[in-house]
């Protein structure tokens, strides 16, 4: 039989049991203010970026047409400024649009519970890129498990119960929140690569393991050779790094290295054929330096049989 305190009764405040309805919609419009665009700061570390992009001169021109429609939410700060927790874009739409007001809702939220909202409502967005997903995921991890200290919860299994929370919320299992939440640890400019299709989700979590300065590295051996390490080769890069011997030499090597869903072609290695290479040639080029001297020498050939046939 369940006991009288682990059974949560959900009771109707005092406001529910003494106020119609009509007069709570009314409380909640006297929250609805416009606010000078210059007393509003935007959210500590938003991990979403706001686009100057076709969607957003769209959105200027609504507003300029027809102000701005959802109220963006706001919190007040001790200093009494405020602070954006959703309508970044519709605040940028506005400084745009030359309005210098945006049309808010003020609630009264903690830290942490501001940092929830924020994500929560930010992920409604149609196109999120991996980045911001990962930095959203991390600042609403890290704000859920702040709340369950505060309440007594351990560390550890609340960690995983906080990642199976967002996943219901997101639609994602708590090991894909762990993937996103590892590419935070990745150097920004492999990030980007993420962002933009050029490297994988599965390769890039296991980079995100080796310390940045070898990240940077490997990140320039990827522009060099213009391309990007399998997930078994970053696997492999990791394993590297935690043995203390990923060296520019290995990662070249893995680099270098003829991936499955590539076309076969010859490499060319050792001290026979580099010498051969001008010094300050990338090793990205080398392919069509080869190339051209194969045709001039193809032209050469040619040059010297007709003139071996005119004699």
């Amino acid at each position: 039989m369940a006991n009288a305190r682990d059974i949560e009764m959900k009771l109707p405040s005092l406001d529910d049991l003494f106020s119609s309805q009509e007069e709570r919609d009314d409380a909640k419009l006297k929250r609805i203010f416009e606010i000078p665009l210059d007393e509003i700061d935007p959210f500590p570390d938003h991990p979403f970026k706001v686009r100057d992009d076709e969607d957003m001169m769209n959105l200027v021109e609504s507003v300029r047409t027809n102000g701005v429609l959802t109220p963006a939410t706001v919190r007040k700060k001790e200093d009494g400024r405020y602070e954006l927790l959703s309508g970044h874009r519709r605040f940028r739409a506005c400084q745009l649009a030359g309005i210098q007001t945006l049309r808010c809702e003020v609630v009264d939220m903690s830290r942490d519970e501001a940092t929830i909202f924020m994500v929560e409502s930010n992920f409604q967005r149609t196109m999120i890129l991996p980045s911001e997903k990962a930095f959203a995921y991390k600042m609403r991890l890290e704000a859920m498990n702040r709340q369950g200290q505060r309440n007594g919860a351990t560390c550890g299994p609340r960690v995983h119960k906080s990642r199976d929370a967002i996943g219901d919320l997101t639609g994602e299992s708590g090991r894909t929140i762990s993937r996103y939440i590892r590419l935070t640890e990745l150097l920004p400019e492999i990030l980007d690569m993420v962002d933009e299709g050029q490297i994988a989700m599965r390769p890039a979590v296991e980079l995100s393991y080796i310390p940045k300065l070898q990240q940077g590295m490997i990140w320039e051996s990827m522009e060099l050779e213009s391309c990007t390490p399998s997930y078994a080769q970053a696997i492999r890069m990791r394993r590297l790094s935690e043995s203390d011997k990923l060296t520019p030499e290995a990662i070249e090597a893995i680099m270098m290295e003829e991936k499955p869903n590539q076309k076969e072609k010859i490499i060319l290695r050792g001290e026979r054929f580099s010498r051969l290479f001008p010094p300050d040639l990338p090793m990205s080029k080398r392919e069509d330096y080869v190339a051209a001297a194969m045709e001039h020498y193809a032209r050469f050939r040619e040059r010297q049989r007709t003139r071996d046939d005119a004699r």
